[in-house]
């Protein structure tokens, strides 16, 4: 049976990181991540919203 999810840990980390370092470059790791924290941070933003107007519009829809 495969696993759902492959998640690497100990030695395939550094393995990892170490190619995703010689892709990108040292310089260019700090600008990927402060971008993948902004969109992170707007997409947890949207949801919130998403649920709150869900949650409004239950409230005033008591017509069913």
């Amino acid at each position: 049976m495969l696993p759902i999810a492959w998640i690497p840990s100990g030695p395939e980390l550094w393995i990892v990181v170490l190619i995703i370092v010689v892709l990108f470059g040292a310089k260019k790791l700090p600008e990927i991540g402060k971008s993948l924290a902004e969109g992170i941070h707007e997409f947890k933003k949207a949801a919130k919203s998403a649920k709150d107007e869900d949650s409004d519009d239950s409230k005033t829809d008591t017509s069913a």
